[in-house]
């Protein structure tokens, strides 16, 4: 898939000028480069690593950067803590339909819990998309 880096460049921006009030204040913050900085601004391509700090610079996801030049919405995240533990939460983006969330929940489980089967997969995708259009979170299916 190609990336539309200059749609990339434009959310950055955008939610940096909302941040910070600079783009030296933004990649100091974020421990890149002015350069790099920059060039992420200027819809230039720079390494995955770089995406990622510019992500949690801006109180985004990890691989939000990505996902916006895919043509995805931004992903912003909160922290809470509550004793002693902290916990992040996100939001789920207009743009995630119910087939996102399947492939979210197949990648996630086969990462993290090799020995399931494809029909485990499964079930734990169909609940978790019933439980999400349950409270709200994804529309009825049509």
């Amino acid at each position: 898939m190609t990336l539309d880096l200059g749609r990339l460049a434009k959310a950055v921006k955008a939610r940096r000028l909302e941040q910070f009030p600079s783009r030296v204040a933004a990649a100091h913050a974020a421990g890149v480069s002015k350069d790099t900085w920059k060039r992420v601004e200027e819809g230039e391509p720079v390494r995955d690593v770089s995406y990622a700090k510019v992500d949690a610079t801006l109180g985004w996801a990890t691989g939000t950067c990505v996902h916006i030049a895919e043509g995805g919405d931004p992903v912003p995240v909160s922290y809470h803590k509550t004793q002693g533990d902290t916990y992040m939460t996100t939001q789920v983006p207009d743009s995630l339909v119910p087939e996102d969330v399947r492939d979210i929940i197949k990648d996630s489980a086969m990462a993290t819990t090799p020995n399931l089967t494809v029909r485990e997969i499964r079930e734990l995708q169909d609940r978790v998309v019933e439980e999400l259009r349950k409270r709200g979170l994804l529309p009825e299916a049509s």
